[in-house]
């Protein structure tokens, strides 16, 4: 949540500083939200299609790529694949020297 409201800061920070310096932002918000959609969507088409070639489903292609997380972010109440947690059945690790 704490990477969300810093990019809202920081938006805010650039608008109050165009509004400053009576600038206008370079595009609407709407047709720049589109834009930024449209280059995440199209980074994930080049790993995504060599999933399909090497013969992969388009779901597992996608599954892969590792599209969702790279498209949508850390989603708050998600943990993250890179971060391994050990089963529930194996005791914790005791440090060594102890």
């Amino acid at each position: 949540m704490k990477l969300y409201l810093a990019s809202l800061g920081a938006g805010l920070l650039v608008g109050i500083v165009y509004s400053l310096i009576n600038v206008r932002s370079p595009a609407p918000p709407v047709v720049a939200l589109v834009g930024l959609l449209g280059i995440l969507i199209g980074e994930q088409i080049v790993p995504v299609a060599r999933h399909l070639i090497a013969g992969d489903s388009l779901r597992t292609a996608i599954g892969l790529a590792d599209c969702s997380d790279h498209v949508l972010g850390q989603l708050p109440g998600r943990q993250s694949a890179s971060v391994e947690q050990p089963p529930h059945d194996t005791p914790p690790r005791s440090p060594p020297g102890s």
